[in-house]
C-alpha cells in the first residue's frame, strides 16, 4: 500500500529476509547460513505447491520434492504443514502488498492508496483460497496482517494525514483495529451473512476510522478500482 511518486521515496518499508551478506555480517555460521537457506527453499517450494493446489490439498512429500530435500527434512524446520502454511501466507501478504505497491505508486491523491489497499485485502480474503484457510483463525490472521502488512499500511495513513487527507491521531492503532475489522467482514462474506456487494460500504467505514468524512468517502470508494498485476 503506497502512496504516489510525489512522496519521499525513502518512506518505502525498510526489512526483508536476510541476505547471504547480511548473515555474514551479523556473526551467522556457515551451517546457520544454510539453515536459512533450506528453510526460506522450503517457504518459496510451499508456496508454489499451495498456490497450485490450495493449503489442504498440499502435501509435505511434494513441498520436499519440489525443494530437493529429503521428505523428513522439512520436521527440521517446522513442527506441522500448519506452522509452514502460516509462514507462507506472511509471504502470500507480502507479496499482495508489494502488488498494490505497484499500482498505488501512480496515484495522486493519498487518501486513495490506503483506501485501494485495504479493499484489494478484502478481495483476497474473500476470494484466494489460501486466505480462507486461515479466516477461523481469526486473531492469527489479524496478527500476521497488522505485523506483514503493517509497514505498509501505516505508512500510507501518515502519509494522507501529513497531505491533511486523514485526520487520526495514531496510525498503528488505526491499523490494528482495522485488520480485526477486515477479518470480520471478510469472515462474514465467506459465511454468506453478509454480501460481497456491501464491500464499498466496508471500505467508507474503514476510511470513516481514519477521520474521513462519510460522503468524502464514498466518494473515494467509488473511484475506479485498477487490476493488480498478476502473483
Amino acid at each position: 500500500m503506497r502512496g504516489s511518486s510525489t512522496r519521499a521515496r525513502d518512506s518505502k518499508p525498510k526489512g526483508g529476509r536476510p541476505t547471504a551478506t547480511t548473515l555474514v555480517a551479523t556473526g551467522e555460521t556457515r551451517s546457520e547460513r544454510r539453515r536459512h537457506r533450506n528453510r526460506q527453499a522450503l517457504i518459496e517450494a510451499g508456496y508454489q505447491v499451495m498456490t497450485r493446489k490450495g493449503i489442504d490439498a498440499a502435501t509435505m512429500s511434494e513441498i520436499t520434492g519440489l525443494a530437493d530435500m529429503g521428505a523428513g527434512t522439512v520436521y527440521n524446520y517446522f513442527a506441522s504443514k500448519d506452522e509452514l502454511a502460516m509462514c507462507i501466507m506472511e509471504q502470500v501478504m507480502d507479496r499482495l502488498s508489494q502488488r498494490i505497491e505497484a499500482v498505488t505508486n501512480n496515484f495522486t491523491d493519498p487518501a486513495q492508496v490506503y483506501a485501494f489497499g485495504i479493499r484489494n485485502v478484502m478481495i483476497a480474503a474473500t476470494t484466494d483460497e489460501r486466505w480462507r484457510w486461515l479466516m477461523r483463525r481469526s486473531e492469527v490472521i489479524a496478527g500476521a496482517m497488522y505485523q506483514v502488512m503493517g509497514p505498509y499500511a501505516i505508512r500510507d495513513i501518515r502519509n494522507a494525514v501529513l497531505a491533511g487527507r486523514y485526520r487520526v491521531e495514531d496510525p498503528e492503532l488505526a491499523w490494528r483495529q482495522a485488520t480485526h475489522a477486515i477479518v470480520g467482514f471478510s469472515l462474514a462474506v465467506c459465511d454468506k451473512s453478509i454480501m460481497p456487494g456491501k464491500m464499498d460500504e466496508a471500505v467508507v467505514n474503514l476510511l470513516g476510522m481514519v477521520g474521513v468524512r462519510r460522503g468524502e468517502a464514498w466518494e473515494i470508494a467509488r473511484r475506479p478500482c485498477p487490476e493488480l498485476p498478476s502473483e
